[in-house]
């Protein structure tokens, strides 16, 4: 294989000449460029290129190219903020739920007979335990709460030290719970069951780190499924062999997922401002349809129905 050498941004250009690639604005595709990262941008090709081929539709441009990288951009925020809502709603839910039952210094709610006994798990729950006391005694100290418990009183609450404490932590906690304080936790949402509860929570977590990286987001999929859940039939979602088509481990699935564990209003609100994006990146497509990135997206043609059921 041949080895990867430092291309220039004239070099660069040429090579997307080369494929196909119209460039109208020499000097802003150079700053784009610059700026952006060619290999980052090229990343965005697909939906632009001949079926089996290396080579750009006739009449794609560069400037949507980098339309299509904006967009995933502007999606990537309105989704990672609204991540972090639910973030923030299920620790402080789980920190409710164990703070009350087991007590709130961390010598009781890190009592490992707090969690499942099956032997099986006996290895994880040891080894996450482990784990949350080092996040809670190296980044306790970085955070102005945190820090304040510890100097003030010694130990760091639960709903407190959940501050400190990563989302992928708090889901894989989750795991290890007593099958109860699965279900109280699950109870707080809507239609969610406790097994449904510990797919989404492994599945949030890895949108999660998705966007604080900046991967590219709109056409991620994910290894693990969703289960069918009464949106996909009550949007009519198509199936063949009898599993939907949209909805499962695409970026629907995430949306579905959301509009569980959001309230209305916030769901609400985070969908009108993705259909905006959406209408903008629609704007900026002439080569292809923008029908075309919702299908990569898995959003079916009636995707904004779910913002209205309930």
């Amino acid at each position: 294989m041949a080895a990867k050498v430092f291309k220039t941004i004239e070099e660069q250009l040429d090579i997307l000449k080369s494929k196909g690639l119209t460039i109208e604005d020499y000097d802003s595709a150079k700053e784009v460029l610059l700026r952006e990262n060619y290999f980052f941008l090229n990343g965005y090709r697909s939906p632009f290129l001949v079926t089996g081929s290396k080579r750009f539709i006739d009449g794609s441009t560069f400037e949507e190219l980098h339309s299509l990288f904006k967009f995933d951009r502007y999606f990537r925020n309105i989704i990672f903020k609204n991540l972090l809502i639910v973030e923030n709603n299920y620790k402080s839910i789980f920190s409710y739920v164990l703070s009350k039952k087991y007590g709130y210094k961390e010598k009781d709610y890190l009592n490992v007979d707090n969690f499942d006994r099956n032997k099986e798990k006996s290895r994880q729950i040891n080894d996450l335990i482990r784990k949350l006391k080092r996040q809670i005694r190296i980044n306790g100290y970085q955070h102005a709460a945190t820090s304040h418990y510890i100097n003030n009183y010694g130990y760091i609450p639960l709903w407190v030290g959940v501050k400190v404490l990563s989302f992928g932590l708090m889901g894989e906690l989750f795991t290890i719970l007593k099958q109860e304080d699965k279900e109280e936790i699950a109870s707080y949402y809507t239609n969610i069951d406790s097994e449904s509860l510990g797919d989404y929570l492994a599945i949030l977590s890895n949108y999660r780190n998705l966007c604080a990286h900046e991967d590219i987001l709109y056409n991620h999929e994910t290894q693990k499924a969703i289960s069918d859940t009464k949106f996909h039939a009550e949007l009519d979602i198509p199936k063949v062999d009898d599993e939907y088509i949209y909805g499962k481990h695409d970026i629907f699935a995430l949306i579905i997922i959301l509009k569980h564990m959001l309230t209305y209003s916030d769901f609400k609100m985070m969908m009108n401002e993705i259909d905006y994006e959406i209408d903008w990146l629609s704007s900026k497509l002439k080569s292809i349809d923008v029908q075309k990135v919702l299908y990569r997206m898995g959003f079916p043609d009636n995707y904004k129905q779910i913002s209205y059921l309930s």
